[in-house]
């Protein structure tokens, strides 16, 4: 049996014509960017740009974004030659098994795991940070340190004692209640999601207005972390020193890249909804590029305002949760209302980002299984709400143990590598294509083919390495578990085994 056995590409077409069993194609452009737009705002904009620019770019953190964005674009143009050419859903894990094959489908969709479910972990635990941040702002008590952190979290409190935590029961909480609705089967319509898109582009919008009288010329200098920049203090006391190469300078941009590079997931996310997209050839790039300059223009002015509003040290220990409203009550006299409002449309914002990605993991998850690669229990659908219930409680468990006992940044990084080793591959396959297929219709051509895909593949590649050597061990680790199960179950249960 090759371990580069392909699906055919011309069966996966045909089922995308199949009018009785393929899904309506009601989505227009508009569509596609604001669904976009909505998986892509979320926790990467409010909790990691104060993550990246405190502990690696400082100021610079915008040409963090400009460094991610860049990534992303050229990824976003390959993405949107494949969701175009084969308007199907499944995305990269659908590309690479038409393309490169069986075994490299298989670490995709493993790797689409670190970026959905960890993503969803990520996302949760920020929700956690900023329910308890709420509650202190209306002073109805926040929830102990230690039962909304992780057991490898530690704090000093005002009065100089450290807290320990255990468990981060809220972030638990938020996930095993939007569990609950995917199993039952409720959706968000478009207009539902087109409202909660309103809301979180009003609340950067609003910040950035406001927030620009308060910026103060100092704090943007200098631009780049010095070398022997004065260190941090960090929650637990000790100091965080910025001489390492990836904390200051250009390597710290970079680090920075990767870090806030979360903040763009979710842009593939247009990719899945190919199939039921008006005009792939057209409403698909759009949806893909378009969601993609316009978070990447927000994401710019926010962070130049965020940091400009208070000093990019503070984001190592104060700051760190919660930033954009501990830089508006902190920095901003006058305007708590506005921290306030900011907090719980964020909540709200954040809820659906967990959705969308538990939903769109549980779909990974429902495609594999029915192609054979994970057991049947991932595509079995509940008799009543004909929903892959068995998948949801299963990735419940799964998602709650990284949310409730693993630190955000840990999660939100192995979330960074998953999504760009999906990148890499995907740029890696428009040029396989193109070489194997080259006959084949494409509705859109990614531009100066092999150029492109191979710059897109390069940058992901960079950021990748410029991330810490915990994580990327981490990462490792999980391909090689993904490996043995694709050995030890997929391989012999594939749907295509000879």
């Amino acid at each position: 049996m090759s371990l580069f056995r392909k699906k055919s590409l011309d069966i996966l077409l045909a089922q995308t014509t199949d009018s009785d069993k393929g899904l309506k194609r009601t989505l227009g452009a508009g569509s596609l960017i604001a669904l976009g737009i909505g998986a892509i705002i979320g926790a990467g904009l409010f909790v990691r740009t104060a993550a990246a620019a405190g502990q690696h770019a400082g100021p610079a953190v915008t040409l963090s974004f400009i460094v991610a964005a860049i990534g992303c674009a050229f990824a976003g143009l390959c993405y949107a030659e494949f969701a175009s050419m084969i308007p199907i859903a499944g995305s990269a894990y659908t590309y690479a098994y038409t393309t490169m094959g069986e075994m490299v489908a298989w670490i995709i969709g493993w790797a689409l795991i670190l970026e959905y479910a960890l993503g969803a972990a990520t996302v949760s635990i920020a929700w956690s940070e900023f329910l308890n941040k709420l509650l202190e702002q209306f002073h109805w008590g926040a929830i102990p340190y230690e039962w909304s952190h992780s057991p490898f979290e530690k704090a000093l409190d005002a009065a100089n004692v450290m807290h320990y935590g255990l468990v981060n029961l809220p972030a638990l909480l938020i996930l095993f209640l939007l569990s609950l609705l995917l199993i039952k089967g409720t959706q968000e319509s478009a207009l539902v999601n087109g409202i909660i898109v309103f809301i979180k582009v009003a609340i950067v919008i609003v910040f950035i207005i406001v927030g620009w009288q308060f910026i103060k010329t100092a704090n943007h200098h200098p631009y780049l972390i010095p070398a022997d920049a004065k260190p941090a203090i960090q929650p637990d006391g000790t100091e965080y020193s910025y001489a390492d190469f990836f904390r200051h300078g250009w390597g710290g941009v970079l680090t920075g890249a990767a870090v806030v590079f979360f903040a763009f997931i979710g842009f593939d996310a247009v990719s899945t909804a190919a199939q039921e997209a008006k005009n792939p050839k057209k409403d698909m790039p759009i949806g893909i590029l378009g969601s993609l300059v316009i978070c990447t223009v927000l994401y710019i002015l926010f962070s130049w305002v965020l940091t400009g509003v208070a000093p990019y040290t503070d984001f190592v220990k104060s700051g760190k949760e919660a930033s954009v409203a501990y830089a508006i009550e902190t920095y901003m006299q006058g305007y708590g209302w506005l921290a306030k409002l900011v907090t719980v449309a964020i909540l709200a914002g954040f809820s659906s980002v967990i959705l969308v990605m538990l939903m769109g993991q549980s779909r990974v998850f429902y495609t594999m299984s029915t192609d054979g690669l994970l057991p049947k229990a991932f595509s079995d659908l509940h008799p009543k709400f004909r929903t892959p219930y068995k998948s949801n409680m299963i990735l419940f468990i799964f998602v709650g143990a990284f949310a409730a006992f693993i630190p955000g940044d840990v999660a939100g990084n192995l979330t960074s590598i998953g999504t760009l080793l999906a990148f890499i591959l995907v740029c890696l396959g428009v040029i396989i294509m193109r070489r194997n297929d080259p006959d084949r219709v494409r509705p859109f051509k990614t531009p100066l083919v092999p150029l492109v895909p191979i710059l897109g593949a390069l940058v992901c590649a960079a950021m990748i390495y410029s991330l810490d050597n915990r994580t990327l061990l981490t990462a490792l680790g999980w391909m090689a578990v993904g490996l043995v199960v694709y050995f030890g179950y997929s391989k012999s249960h594939s749907k295509l085994k000879s």
